[in-house]
């Protein structure tokens, strides 16, 4: 089954691991590297993480950390349209990051390639909204919603219940006319998931991969890795790579990342290994 994986004006080879360098536009990143809406901040660090080698850049302007709150949707798409539009010939697809059908109409009209969303195309109109666009699209499995998905996760197969929701999102998302080749799934780390239930999705990460479906990962800097750790947000970089790399032996074929430089040299070396 081809490994090519539509987005808007662009067709990428998932064959091998592609980066998504994440750009975030909050005030309360979790990571710590959120530029408060300084678009021209958000425009350098898109660019730079191209130079590093990022295959997509992803930019979002709501805090989806646990406890975060929402934003006005206007207050959303006045943070991310001149972004997005800055970027629009920048060489690689623009994602951008939202759950509100309003903002993808915006962003979708403004040039962006793919929408990233966290609510898997659940809130009304979102699935039209993917629809009437070529744009990619990645739905992600999260239990509960921001504010308080971390306050007492339950699950009694994780990896079944994650598979089955991707599964019945993947249907709806055909259903509507969105063509499989630019859908891909992710199935939320750290998104109304305790550590354990976060190590068994990675340890059985291989019964998620569907042929024709990348499968995304984004574990870069999370309070996972600092459970297993102890380290703060930023020190968690060599963390977030491990993962990283054993999520690509399990079959992950888009990482979403904070750190691109070294999650290049890192695939690369993997990569040296498994072509010798």
């Amino acid at each position: 089954m081809s490994q090519n994986f539509h987005c808007g004006r662009f067709v990428l080879n998932a064959a091998r691991p592609l980066i998504m360098g994440i750009v975030n536009l909050t005030d309360d990143s979790f990571s710590g590297d959120g530029l408060h809406g300084d678009v021209a901040a958000a425009i350098a660090q898109a660019r730079r993480l191209i130079d590093e080698g990022a295959h997509i850049v992803d930019i979002g302007a709501e805090s989806s950390r646990p406890g975060a709150h929402p934003v006005a949707a206007g207050e959303e798409t006045e943070r991310l349209l001149p972004v997005v539009e800055a970027l629009r010939d920048c060489g690689v697809p623009v994602s951008v990051d939202t759950v509100k059908p309003e903002v993808m109409r915006a962003v979708l009209d403004a040039g962006a390639d793919m929408i990233n969303d966290i609510n898997a195309l659940r809130a009304p109109g979102a699935i039209a909204a993917l629809a009437a666009s070529r744009a990619g699209i990645c739905l992600m499995h999260m239990q509960g919603e921001p504010a308080t998905m971390q306050s007492d996760p339950c699950y009694d197969d994780v990896v079944a219940e994650v598979a089955g929701f991707l599964g019945e999102r993947v249907a709806a998302a055909e259903a509507a006319g969105i063509a499989r080749n630019r859908i891909a799934v992710d199935p939320g780390f750290g998104f109304g998931k305790s550590l354990e239930h976060n190590i068994e999705l990675l340890r059985r990460l291989g019964e998620l991969v569907v042929p024709g479906l990348p499968l995304l990962v984004g574990m870069s800097r999370k309070s996972m890795l600092g459970l297993i750790t102890g380290r703060a947000a930023p020190e968690r970089v060599p963390a977030g790579i491990a993962a990283h790399m054993l999520a690509v032996l399990r079959g992950a074929r888009i990482l979403r990342v904070h750190d691109v430089a070294a999650t290049r040299d890192a695939l690369a070396v993997l990569q040296a290994v498994e072509d010798y």
